[in-house]
């Protein structure tokens, strides 16, 4: 996602490659004139049994099975590998019909995409969540169809705080206050801070937003990375967390997110900020999980993290027509309810959303559906975000490190986005 809820398990580096060789070679009619649509997209799953080669084997079939003359080849790959082996197809000449993966801005303003208004009935493309639709927009139009979303919350242990006689907390000072009361308790991570280079763009941008700052400016247009406020949120986490022992024994720079969510379910995690999958593996595990909104420096968070992931239909081969009959097939209520329940994440569209607020079996997610219409997504729609998040991951974690200065690494990140955005602006 973006990466928004990113899974690596799935096929090796290797066998990927020759799968996309074998599978998505030859795109176009086959002898008999029928149309094979292909199609690449990301698993979520985290085993066999839940790969999403499953969920897009048996949508394809019924498909299939209602359109006859149109085939849906579907190759499924690990996070770790879709996005750059999409790259390389493309840059190879054999781009598939369409891709699921987490960014389409650099396709969409090399001119590889059709924009959403040419593929999809007026109904389909009204239904996507506003905020989503616009996040999928590079000037006005809207080239990236949000697949799949999630936000986040403010986990605790439910039993490690009533050990502890911790208080679920509301800002900074009511986190560091349970956070030192659970490390009383021997707890191994009072907060976990995952601010290592697997998704710390992430974790930060949520502390982020939690001081007042974030990203972006208020025009939405130039990065603001080294502003006063996130300079300050930086240094409070220096001083009052990680100073203070309160992030547990792996340094943050060190510290990957899947490392963090898997001590989380192990039951070793005071507090962590997390999305709705891991609640799901949390509570399976036995973990009673708790949730509240983002806390900010003086209150709640002004706005939470919304991550979504994409997907996109290329140009190359030509089959307009034939992709965007099969995307409103897709993007039916029924499909995306059941992508969202097998991988506990939101949907994408407003009669899903309305579905899931009012099904009681879904009451868990509601909060999260709640955060996703007020959140803040990553600047998706701007080619120089890629180079950006990279820097991130690269550096952030030296702003808390001993002997760090926050003010210093957030100045060298900030020149790093100030020349991508030059970069990418001289295209």
């Amino acid at each position: 996602m973006g990466k928004a809820v990113r899974r690596y398990k799935g096929l090796t580096a290797a066998m990927a490659a020759l799968t996309i060789t074998a599978t998505l070679s030859g795109c176009g009619a086959d002898s008999a004139g029928e149309v094979t649509l292909k199609l690449v997209a990301a698993d979520y799953g985290n085993s066999n049994a839940n790969t999403s080669q499953k969920y897009w084997d048996e949508l394809a079939r019924a498909y299939e099975k209602k359109t006859p003359g149109v085939k849906i080849d579907v190759t499924v790959l690990s996070w770790k590998d879709v996005d750059r082996e999409v790259a390389e197809m493309v840059d190879r000449g054999e781009a598939p019909d369409m891709a699921q993966i987490g960014a389409y801005a650099d396709h969409a303003r090399a001119g590889r995409l059709y924009s959403a208004d040419t593929l999809l009935s007026v109904p389909t493309q009204a239904n996507f969540l506003p905020m989503l639709r616009q996040a999928g927009e590079v000037d006005r139009a809207q080239y990236g169809m949000p697949f799949g979303a999630s936000t986040r919350m403010l986990f605790f242990n439910e039993k490690l705080f009533q050990a502890a006689g911790a208080t679920p907390p509301g800002s900074w000072d009511e986190l560091q206050k349970a956070a030192q009361k659970l490390k009383a308790k021997d707890v191994k991570y009072p907060y976990a801070l995952p601010l290592g280079p697997e998704e710390s763009q992430a974790e930060t941008m949520m502390w982020l937003l939690g001081g007042g700052g974030g990203y972006r400016d208020t025009t939405g247009t130039a990065y603001q990375i080294d502003s006063p406020a996130n300079v300050e949120t930086f240094g409070w986490l220096k001083k009052e967390l990680v100073g203070k022992g309160l992030t547990g024994p792996v340094a943050p720079g060190e510290l990957d997110r899947q490392e963090a969510f898997d001590a989380f379910v192990r039951g070793e995690v005071g507090m962590l900020n997390g999305h709705p999958t891991l609640m799901a593996t949390a509570e399976k595990a036995g973990v009673e999980v708790g949730t509240v909104p983002l806390p900010g420096v003086a209150g709640k968070s002004k706005a939470t993290l919304g991550v979504a992931d994409w997907m996109m239909a290329f140009k190359q081969n030509g089959h307009r027509k034939e992709i965007g009959d099969f995307l409103d097939f897709v993007y039916q209520d029924k499909n995306v309810m059941a992508f969202s329940d097998r991988y506990d994440l939101l949907p994408v569209t407003v009669s899903a959303s309305d579905a899931m607020e009012a099904d009681e079996q879904h009451a868990a997610m509601r909060p999260f559906l709640e955060e996703l219409a007020g959140s803040e997504l990553y600047p998706v729609g701007d080619t120089s975000w890629a180079r950006v998040s990279e820097s991130v991951k690269k550096n952030i974690g030296r702003a808390v490190a001993p002997g760090g200065e926050p003010r210093a690494v957030l100045e060298q990140i900030a020149r790093d986005a100030r020349s991508a955005q030059a970069s990418a602006s001289a295209r």
